[in-house]
């Protein structure tokens, strides 16, 4: 892909190998017949889910949605250190919602879900154990009538989602937990990437850590590709809420509004979150969906596998022993 410069000329790039010989054929059929092209590629994706995740073990499966909180162990070596991603959003909750440049939507829950797959690999080839939040499109949370209003989430659906991929980590026994999101914003022009972080935290220093090398390395992959994607930095997740809240309407909505924190990340809070994450983390929301080029990135499978380099290379130095000893 070409810099942000000339970006609307730009050709994406593309992942080079398929999953079998049968599929390259019919995904050049679906390249002449766009009425089923869609289709094919939604059957592509299921492919490499289902090949991602055939190793994955349930942690609790009578605790989450099926395909949640899974475990992959290591493939190389055992370093005794596990990493938790938690693919932001999920099943009805689609995320925010964004256009390519080619005018292709981008739903924010499948590009999380594909960069945090991608990690996995990597990882434990690298010795570490690795546990994520969901294997496919799916909630964490087991849904129960009160967390849903028809195709939505309702504030409690949303709070009981993120707070079960808290109690995932934690049955874990994570030592570093990474959020995987996007952004969004009101117009075209918001564009960049933003790591954030909890300051409330007995583990505030590690946190501030992990942030900056995750800020830094993902932006370094991705403009190693001459994409120009804005530094917003590494910054406290105040402002950050994992949910909308009134601070009128009392209950758990004023409760939300009162906690400006993400839960994913932030501190217990009296009457409203009980079970905090027991581990460094931070969140990173390496682009805007609303920006047409960098949605055409997020959702480019060979680009998505940068970004996820960027994000092993991070949590590899965190965890590093050497890191550890200066902690």
């Amino acid at each position: 892909m070409t810099g942000r410069t000339n970006r609307r000329s730009g050709r994406l790039s593309s992942r080079g190998v398929t999953v079998v010989a049968l599929l390259c054929v019919v995904l050049m059929v679906g390249l002449v017949v766009p009425g089923i092209r869609a289709h094919l590629q939604r059957w592509a994706a299921a492919v490499h889910l289902w090949d991602s995740t055939n190793n994955a073990v349930p942690l609790d499966p009578s605790a989450f949605a099926a395909g949640a909180c899974e475990a992959f162990a290591p493939t190389a070596g055992d370093n005794g250190k596990t990493v938790f991603f938690d693919a932001g959003h999920g099943g009805i909750d689609p995320g925010g919602v964004g256009t390519t440049s080619a005018g292709q939507q981008v739903d924010e829950s499948n590009v999380n879900l594909a960069i945090g797959l991608d990690t996995v690999a990597p990882l434990r080839a690298a010795g570490y154990r690795v546990v994520v939040s969901r294997t496919q499109d799916s909630t964490v949370a087991r849904l129960s009538a009160a967390d849903t209003s028809g195709n939505l989430l309702t504030a409690l659906g949303v709070h009981d989602d993120v707070v079960a991929r808290d109690a995932c980590a934690n049955l874990a026994h994570a030592d570093a937990l990474v959020g995987i999101y996007m952004n969004a914003a009101v117009s075209s022009r918001g564009a960049g990437s933003v790591t954030v972080y909890d300051t409330a935290r007995p583990f505030a220093a590690a946190n501030h850590r992990l942030a900056g090398l995750l800020q830094t390395a993902v932006l370094e992959a991705m403009n190693s590709h001459g994409w120009q994607i804005p530094d917003d930095g590494a910054v406290p997740d105040s402002g950050f809420g994992s949910s909308v809240g009134d601070p009128s309407a009392g209950g758990l909505a004023a409760a939300a509004a009162a906690y400006d924190h993400l839960l994913l990340i932030g501190p217990a809070a009296t009457g409203y979150f009980a079970t905090p994450s027991e581990m460094p983390g931070a969140v990173i929301e390496p682009l805007y969906l609303t920006d047409p080029f960098e949605a055409s990135v997020a959702v480019t499978a060979a680009d998505q596998a940068v970004v996820a380099g960027g994000i092993v290379s991070a949590v590899e130095q965190f965890l590093s022993p050497m890191a550890a000893a200066r902690s």
